[in-house]
């Protein structure tokens, strides 16, 4: 039986797959016309930093310490994404009459209003993250997200409380 014990091809699988989505995620905005709301565009952001920082400590290569530090910044980014993702599909499944009022673009509010003010914004959401544009196999994109973020985070906690065989 395969057994994964390079963490440098672990890294190297969570940034690819990471960066996969990414790509994806610009299809559906570039070639398929579907504008990203608040929510999705932190998902996002959450999904590039997990890739970034699993890209350099592929490249780092760390060990010790400094290789658990890398999984669990990860592992917080990837729970942290599984909220957001959570949170977006929670005001997918509002009932029409509850869902939030449409608000202003992420740009208008990044120029116009203070950091904390805008990500608390963003965090709340609003009714352009309520609308469901597109799903595949029934699930809607941040249903998906959901999948993939709850995945990295399971890598992640898998990865720190395994034990590393000596190299």
């Amino acid at each position: 039986m395969l057994q994964i014990t390079n963490q440098r091809t672990i890294f190297s699988s969570l940034a690819i797959i990471s960066f996969s989505a990414i790509g994806f995620a610009l299809y559906l905005e570039k070639e398929m016309g579907l504008l990203p709301c608040p929510l999705c565009m932190t998902q996002r952001g959450l999904i590039f930093l997990i890739g970034f920082i699993a890209f350099f400590a592929s490249l780092h290569n760390p060990q010790g310490w400094v290789m658990k530090s890398y999984w669990t910044i990860c592992a917080i980014l990837s729970l942290l994404g599984a909220s957001v993702a959570a949170r977006h599909i929670w005001l997918q499944n509002l009932p029409e009459d509850l869902v939030p009022a449409c608000g202003p673009s992420l740009e208008y509010m990044l120029e116009t209003l203070p950091f904390s003010e805008t990500l608390q914004i963003i965090l709340m959401g609003d009714g352009n993250c309520a609308e469901i544009v597109w799903t595949f196999a029934g699930f809607t994109i941040p249903e998906q997200t959901l999948g993939l973020f709850l995945l990295l985070g399971l890598i992640c906690i898998w990865q720190l409380l395994r034990k590393i065989k000596s190299q």
